[in-house]
C-alpha cells in the first residue's frame, strides 16, 4: 500500500542517509523500532549527522 502523505513527509524528513523509507514514516519507525534506534526526526541536525540512532545518543542530545 502506498503512503498517501509521502511527499508531505518527506519536506518534513530532516534525514541524510539516502535510504527507501524516506517519507514513509510508519516504515522508518518499524525499522528503527525493531533495532532498538529511534528515527532521525527525533535528533537536531547535528547528533543527526552522526547516523548514530541509538536512544543513548537521544539522551545524550536532548540534554
Amino acid at each position: 500500500m502506498d503512503c498517501p502523505n509521502i511527499e508531505k513527509n518527506k519536506s518534513m524528513c530532516n534525514c541524510t542517509y539516502s535510504c527507501d523509507k524516506k517519507g514513509q514514516c510508519c516504515e522508518c519507525v518499524h525499522y528503527h523500532r525493531v533495532r532498538g534506534e529511534l528515527p532521525a526526526c527525533y535528533f537536531s541536525a547535528a547528533a543527526e549527522a552522526t547516523y548514530d540512532r541509538s536512544v543513548e545518543k537521544y539522551l545524550k542530545d536532548r540534554r
